[in-house]
Parts: structure tokens; C-alpha cells; sequence
């Protein structure tokens, strides 16, 4: 099942990630009604809870989760586009005149986020792909053997319970060190991945619920999201001293859901193709930010441009970055996934054979 109005949302997630790293200066940062939204790096969450709903969406009614192609098709799918952001980061630090070999051993095996004080090493961007990389490997594991078993009653339940407790974990740790100067301390509270782990199985809580008792009603949503968009805002306007990254679940699960069931206005705007196409190139915009943003720099666009507005530059920048992305996808990422997706129907049409 594919559901094209979520496409496009996460070209607006890697898009609020993109100004928060590069939007300093420029009026999305300087402007204290705008800098807010963007200074909490809440696209990341995102992410992590939609792949958790994806992952269902597209496994979920199946009987078991096959674990070499499910494998297979998740390493098709992220590492090319991800080893060729390493490969232009290598150029990036040969220019600088300096190389982290550690760094960039941890980033080719995606172990980066484990480790404190390297999780931003090499291609910082990456340390989401290191988290993401737990939840692949789990997802086959908590699928076969815990989703197929028990009750989504009994599941819900589950969840719920380890939500709260990293919820109290995390603002424990928060509360004990989150002033400490220690990098290690910092990484590990940000960046491990056994603290994102929750946003994941809550994204595959909800697209279990999504499937077995949602997906029956659609109709317009439009007012909904933009009430639960509002109360988004609202959040992370006034957090309260909560850990939003964590806690932002309860509400983007409500419109990660009526995204996907409405039939209004917002859902025909986001299901055009030019909309579709920028979600499909969202990988890019977030795995390619870093080396593309340092040879299409703030000095370069002044010195070449005689550019000095840096919300003019910053946009200079994304519509560079929008450009490779682009042209990434369109000659890397699926001539890949086709090929992927040939093999696949050779091998079904082949056994149907025998």
C-alpha cells in the first residue's frame, strides 16, 4: 500500500531540518515568530515515527516479514544514496586538508550514533541513519514474532508502557546531565539509538491500528490537521520544559494518521506529482545537505554572486541542494529500486512457473 499524501510531508520534515542546520542569519532563524519552529529539530522525530508506520503500511498484511528480502530491499534503498554522501564528504575533508578515519569507518557501517563523541562524525546528518538501522534490524524480529502473536490490544498496551518509561528516563537523564559539558554525555542523550527506539514501535503501533481499523474511513480531514498542526505549533511555541523530540509523538501520530485517511483539499495538493516527486527526493535533501552546503557556501554565494542576504543565500543553497537531490534519485536511487523491483517479479513469475 502506498499512500502518496505522506509523500510529501517528508520534503516539509528534511526541509525544517535544512534551516535548522543552515538557516542561521536568515529571517527563518532571526525572526523570533518563525525561529522557533525551526530550532527544535523535531523533522528528525518525524521521520522516525513515519518509518515505523511505513514499515507496517507496507508489511503489515503480510503473514511473516521475509528476512533477506526485507533486508535486501531496506539496503537498496538507503545505502546507495547514503555511500555516495560519504563519498563526496571524503572530498570535502581531502579539501579541508583533514580526515576522520575513525569517523568515517563508523559512518560505512552506519555504528556512528553508538558511539559518544562521534555520533555528528564525518557526514553529522548520518546519525539518523545510524538510528534508523536499529529499528531495520528489529523490525523483522518484533513483526514475526510479536506482532503475528499477541492481541493489538495487549500491543497498545505494551508500547504504551516503554513510551512512558523512556519519556521518564530521558527527562530523568535530561534533568541529571542535560547542563553537563561533556560531549559524551550530550550525544548520548540525543543522538542513541535505544532512546529513539520508542518513536519507531509507536509509528508501528499506529499504522497497525491504521490497517486493521482505520483505513475504511476516509473523508475530509482538513480541518482536523490543521487543528492537531496548530496544537503542533502550540507545543513546540510553549514545550513547558518537555522533551519534545520524545513526546512529540502524541501529536504526530494524529496527523501522520489523518494525512493518510483525508480526502480534502490538503490530500489533493499534496498528491500532485510535483509535491510526490519533492517527498520522493527528501532523502537526498537530508543525507546531502552537508557536502553540498559547503562547496555552495554563504563566502562562495558572496564572493561569486555579490550576495550578502543570507535568507536569499539559504535559499540559493536548498535550491541547489533540491537540484542534486534531484538528479540523484532520478539516476541513482530508482534505477536501483526498479532493478530491485524487476528481480523481484522475475523471481515470483519463475516460481509461479515451477
Amino acid at each position: 500500500m502506498r499512500i502518496d499524501q505522506l509523500t510529501f510531508t517528508r520534503f516539509l520534515a528534511a526541509t525544517s531540518i535544512f534551516i535548522f542546520h543552515y538557516g542561521g542569519g536568515s529571517v527563518f532563524i532571526e525572526n523570533e515568530h518563525l525561529s522557533f519552529i525551526f530550532q527544535n529539530g523535531i523533522g528528525v522525530s518525524y521521520f522516525f515515527i513515519l518509518s515505523g508506520f511505513v514499515m507496517i503500511i507496507a508489511y503489515g498484511n503480510s503473514p511473516l516479514v521475509s528476512f533477506v528480502e526485507y533486508y535486501r530491499n531496506r539496503f537498496a534503498r538507503i545505502y546507495p544514496l547514503y555511500f555516495f554522501a560519504i563519498i563526496l564528504v571524503i572530498f570535502v575533508q581531502l579539501i579541508d586538508r583533514m580526515f576522520d578515519f575513525s569517523g568515517f569507518f563508523l559512518n560505512v557501517f552506519m555504528i556512528q550514533a553508538w558511539i559518544p563523541g562521534k555520533a555528528l562524525s564525518f557526514n553529522f546528518p548520518a546519525w539518523s541513519l545510524s538510528v534508523e538501522a536499529l529499528f531495520y534490524a528489529v523490525f523483522p524480529f518484533v513483526f514475526n514474532k510479536v506482532y503475528q502473536k499477541i492481541t493489538i490490544k495487549r500491543l497498545a498496551i505494551y508500547v504504551a508502557l516503554f513510551w512512558i518509561i523512556i519519556q521518564i528516563v530521558t527527562n530523568v537523564l535530561y534533568a541529571s546531565f542535560g547542563k553537563s559539558d561533556s560531549v559524551y554525555i550530550g550525544e548520548f542523550l540525543r543522538y542513541n539509538p535505544l532512546l529513539h527506539l520508542h518513536q519507531f514501535l509507536v509509528g508501528n503501533l499506529a499504522g497497525l491500528l491504521f490497517i486493521k481499523f482505520l483505513q475504511d474511513k476516509r473523508k475530509n480531514y482538513d480541518l482536523l490537521i490543521i487543528v492537531f498542526f496548530g496544537l503542533m505549533i502550540l507545543a513546540l511555541k510553549f514545550p513547558f520544559q518537555l522533551n519534545l523530540n520524545s513526546a512529540s509523538a502524541l501529536l504526530l501520530i494524529p496527523i501522520i494518521i489523518l494525512v493518510s485517511l483525508n480526502t480534502g483539499l490538503i490530500t489533493r495538493f499534496f498528491e500532485k506529482k510535483v509535491f510526490v516527486f519533492l517527498g520522493e527526493i527528501s532523502f537526498g535533501i537530508y543525507i546531502l545537505q552537508y557536502p553540498v552546503c559547503f562547496f555552495i557556501s554563504n563566502y562562495r554565494i558572496k564572493k561569486y554572486f555579490h550576495i550578502e542576504d543570507l535568507t536569499i543565500a539559504l535559499l540559493i543553497r536548498f535550491g541547489m541542494l533540491i537540484l542534486v537531490s534531484s538528479i540523484t534519485y532520478i539516476y541513482l536511487e530508482k534505477p536501483i529500486l526498479s532493478q530491485l523491483k524487476s528481480k523481484k517479479k522475475r523471481l515470483e513469475l519463475s516460481e509461479n512457473a515451477v
